[in-house]
């Protein structure tokens, strides 16, 4: 079997494998995860007070724990909260039970879909910093716009930003830009092109802005232009998720002695064997093992990510027939 059979192979059990709820470092599982407990625990908190404050006025039923994890938009209260620049992307609240709930099941059903596209097409390492990045961009636009527009100045003391919708708005401009054709529901006439799915989502959530008094509209916005400028700049050389999957991977084994003890790592030890060359010549060995790690690397970034040295790796292997 060659080396683009066993690829094609590969791939097509990654596929079917990548998106269970068990596969550790899922991160579109993992923000879907956190959207749901802060959800869980915003309501869970309302009924306990509720139920633990009977009879004590109306101050207890306009309490809501969305106070505490939504994005304000002035920016003296955002100093006084820092944290709800990262909360308000996990959180929903401040709206009847049914219609928080509708709006909950429709903003996980678009997360997932959005970000299994992405996840499908680059891996699994895009996902986090362009939610993120999304994220961040609506809330400088919320803010921004409720300083700017006059209309807006009465209500920016008690407006504020909840909800996914700016990371996801990222996601779904992110996925059509970085691959417009990509068809969803082939059996439909062929398919629809992804980018009709992504100008459908950004529609339906600016059309429930309408008519309202907020800056919700410029949040969904920002999120959009910031997946548009991650694919652009990517495509440029640039990848904004290099340094915050670097970031997190260095938390993560912080405390991993195997990765702090500075002895030579396997791939040191096991792919290269400099002999009687300078020891600044790394001549690659080539193995099952090291083809199959490259192949791993095409699935979760992409072939244009391989270096020079993995692509030669790749074509040697190829003309050799492993």
């Amino acid at each position: 079997m060659g080396i683009a059979d066993r690829y094609i192979e590969y791939r097509d059990n990654e596929r079917r494998n990548r998106f269970t709820m068990g596969q550790p470092g899922n991160a579109l599982i993992a923000i879907l995860a956190l959207n749901i407990v802060f959800f869980l625990f915003i309501m869970a908190s309302h009924v306990f007070v509720l139920y633990t404050h009977q009879g004590q006025g109306m101050d207890v039923l306009k309490f809501d724990a969305i106070d505490w994890f939504a994005l304000p938009a002035q920016l003296n209260h955002i100093s006084e909260r820092p944290w709800t620049l990262l909360s308000f992307m996990f959180s929903l609240g401040g709206q009847p039970p049914l219609t928080l709930l509708l709006n909950m099941l429709s903003n996980m059903l678009w997360l997932y879909a959005f970000g299994y596209i992405l996840q499908t097409l680059s891996g699994n390492e895009l996902i986090f910093p362009v939610y993120i990045y999304g994220s961040i961009a609506g809330a400088v636009f919320f803010v921004a716009a409720n300083y700017a527009i006059p209309a807006l100045h009465e209500q920016q003391a008690t407006a504020y930003l909840t909800g996914s919708n700016t990371g996801t708005a990222a996601l779904a401009v992110a996925v059509a830009t970085l691959s417009p054709r990509f068809k969803l529901f082939k059996n439909l006439g062929g398919g629809i092109p992804v980018w009709i799915m992504s100008g459908l989502f950004i529609l339906f959530s600016l059309a429930n802005t309408l008519g309202k008094t907020n800056a919700n509209s410029a949040a969904i916005i920002g999120g959009a232009l910031a997946g548009f400028l991650f694919v652009w700049f990517m495509r440029k050389g640039f990848d904004g998720s290099v340094w915050m999957n670097r970031a997190y991977h260095g938390f993560m084994n912080l405390f991993n002695p195997d990765k702090n003890s500075g002895s030579r790592s396997v791939k040191e030890n096991m792919f290269y064997d400099a002999g009687k060359r300078t020891p600044f010549t790394k001549t690659a060995t080539l193995t099952q093992q090291r083809v199959d790690e490259i192949l791993d690397k095409i699935s979760q970034k992409g072939y244009e990510f391989l270096t020079k040295e993995e692509k030669e790796i790749l074509k040697r292997a190829s003309e050799e027939g492993l």
